[in-house]
């Protein structure tokens, strides 16, 4: 059985929205691992859209599972990472214009560079994930960067999977890239736009070690908890009496 890392930008999102204290990913990164999470990811974005540089620091010193930062190759995030010591850095692609990561990272095109960071990352002690593409050429470059990770991106699968073809056509491609990852002995984790509907499909990949989900789940949290919530605010209200 793969382990669950969960993502909690969109907790942040919406703290950030008003600019407020909550809901804070801080404390809920606690509630997620009493849930039975393995892990717990967040993006420190460049533009700090949603996770801010106090959640990560905070949640080093309370995170009991195991923290993964996701972050841009800048020298910016090397610095961070490096003086936080998350237990793992994956490296993902970044836009300030894109409202989510929209694709897997192009190792091959800056092998040098990615090569100079999963080096100091391993000089620290701190595991590397690229977040990629199922593609062979990505796999290959992950291997040669010296990444002991690699994450394939599962939003094509995900965005395809209510069509059959193209489900197949996807689900054939992160297949070949797991084997091929595996046989390089890199450890594969895969990650974005998995959900309750298309996560059991996902276990036709073989070799997967993690998951990391968020949205789905952070989704499914505000429907399964909103009645208690508006119960809980009308009995604060009870006691109102006016004029």
């Amino acid at each position: 059985m793969a382990s669950l890392g969960i993502n909690l930008d969109h907790i942040a999102t919406v703290r950030q929205a008003r600019r407020t204290v909550e809901p804070d990913p801080v404390s809920l990164a606690l509630l997620a691992e009493l849930g039975g999470a393995d892990g717990i990811t967040v993006h420190l974005r460049e533009d700090r859209r949603h996770i801010q540089d106090r959640d990560v620091e905070l949640l080093r010193g309370t995170v009991r599972s195991r923290l993964n930062l996701e972050m841009a190759a800048t020298a910016e995030m090397v610095a961070i990472a490096l003086a936080i010591k998350p237990d793992m850095v994956t490296l993902v692609p970044e836009k300030r214009e894109e409202v989510t990561t929209e694709g897997g990272l192009e190792v091959a095109r800056q092998l040098p560079a990615v090569k100079r960071i999963c080096t100091r990352m391993c000089r620290a002690k701190i595991e590397v994930s690229l977040f990629i593409n199922p593609d062979a050429r990505q796999v290959d470059a992950a291997a040669e960067a010296g990444a002991q990770f690699i994450e394939l991106h599962t939003g094509q699968f995900a965005e395809h999977h209510g069509n059959a073809r193209n489900r197949r056509r996807e689900l054939n491609r992160l297949i070949a890239a797991a084997e091929h990852a595996h046989s390089l002995g890199l450890r594969v984790n895969a990650g974005h736009g998995l959900n309750y509907e298309n996560l059991p499909t996902l276990h036709a990949v073989p070799h997967l070690e993690e998951l990391n989900i968020g949205h789905s789940i952070i989704s499914r949290s505000v429907e399964e908890g909103l009645a208690k919530a508006v119960k809980e605010m009308l009995r604060l209200m009870k006691g109102y009496r006016s004029g």
